[in-house]
């Protein structure tokens, strides 16, 4: 016999996940402002291994419109410099000898929207997920019956994994909406 608590548990760790991986790929895409988590991705060539940019400079927004990034050490001007152009930000940096400088072009009202549709493609995978997540707890739980389930606890499983899609959508939506207010913002 499975255990309800169990399995509604499950169900929920793996809506959480796609709500996680949600907020991630939403972070990733730029929306007009310096953000620094579009750096997160960028791998440098340290001393013969490939480490996150992070670990070789520091970085920070001076301005809405700049990332500086700051090696600590000198000799890593030109890998961090070849890494940003290999990456697929689509920005050029400027090098002062002191400091990179990652100017952040303000986005075309064309770009915008190619975003906000980026956008909408992840939240879209992030709901399926969500979706198939119920549908497969769901059959569980029909299978459980078969297996001494009461029906009365199925259907009142089947109600709460209902409650619980329902909320997650919701809360993909919001993640969206925010997202796509912040990008239309000029």
């Amino acid at each position: 016999m499975i255990d309800v608590k169990e399995t509604l548990g499950k169900a929920q760790e793996k809506m959480d996940e796609a709500v996680l991986y949600l907020e991630e790929a939403l972070a990733h895409i730029r929306a007009g402002k310096a953000n620094i988590k579009i750096l997160d991705g960028i791998r440098v060539d340290s001393y013969g291994s490939m480490v996150p940019l992070n670990q070789v400079a520091a970085i920070n927004t001076p301005d809405a419109r700049t990332i500086a990034i700051k090696p600590w050490d000198k000799s890593m001007f030109r890998p961090i410099e070849k890494a940003i152009m290999d990456s697929n930000i689509g920005i050029t940096p400027e090098n002062n000898g002191e400091i990179i400088r990652l100017g952040i072009p303000p986005l075309t009202e064309e770009r915008r929207k190619q975003l906000v549709k980026q956008c909408g493609k992840e939240a879209e995978q992030a709901k399926v997920s969500i979706r198939n997540t119920r549908r497969e707890i769901i059959e569980k739980l029909k299978k459980g019956i078969k297996d001494g389930l009461s029906e009365d606890v199925e259907k009142d499983a089947e109600a709460d994994m209902q409650k619980m899609h329902d909320k997650f959508i919701k809360k993909v939506d919001e993640l969206l909406a925010a997202k796509e207010k912040e990008i239309m913002t000029v």
